[in-house]
């Protein structure tokens, strides 16, 4: 199989993640590209008509794309661990799914944008979604983040990691400590170590 990939990318990261956590990472062959949504990969839209990463491109069959499909879709192949949560562990992955829209909303803002036509409200609307999540990932989520490895541990891992590498101005530590300390426990797995976007 081969995985269309970014190593900026959260969404890919993700991915990555689940790979590693589930003794994968030899049978996915890392393709990079460069797209956006005004320069499109040309072998990447012929693959995903939507001409997004991930996508991933197995022995037979067509080409899965959108994480939350992609991720699943390992995590059954390895036997079907990470999303034991059953909904509650697919809210938290679409919570921190969210965060990651945020920030690449934001991030696509910052750079695709002239600088006199940037919208500062826009920004401020991703950065209250992102502060309001991770506050509801504090009051609400926590016990997720706890225990054997799931889906809802990596995505968010994913998440505050792009958070910190794009914004790291965003101050979603602020008035969060135990997600906080989760995070800056959970950075010295080895996964997440083998998948920072400065070396993926």
């Amino acid at each position: 199989m081969k995985l269309f990939y970014s190593p900026a990318s959260p969404f890919v990261r993700k991915v990555v993640l689940v790979l590693h956590e589930t003794g994968q990472t030899e049978d996915v062959e890392l393709l990079q590209v460069s797209t956006t949504v005004t320069e499109q990969d040309a072998a990447l839209a012929a693959s995903n008509p939507l001409a997004k990463i991930p996508a991933l491109l197995r022995d037979s069959g067509p080409t899965l794309y959108d994480s939350r499909v992609i991720c699943e879709f390992l995590d059954h192949r390895a036997g079907g661990a990470l999303y034991k949560g059953g909904w509650d562990m697919k809210v938290l992955e679409a919570t921190a799914d969210g965060i990651m829209d945020a920030g690449v909303s934001m991030a696509y803002e910052k750079r695709l944008r002239p600088v006199e036509k940037q919208w500062d409200d826009w920004l401020e609307g991703q950065r209250r979604k992102i502060l309001g999540a991770v506050s509801a990932v504090e009051a609400r989520w926590m016990p997720s983040l706890t225990g054997p490895v799931n889906i809802g541990q990596l995505a968010m891992a994913a998440a505050l990691g792009y958070i910190d590498f794009r914004h790291p101005d965003a101050g979603w530590r602020a008035g969060n400590p135990q997600l906080t300390d989760w995070f800056a426990a959970y950075e010295s797995r080895p996964a997440m170590q083998a998948t920072r976007p400065d070396i993926l």
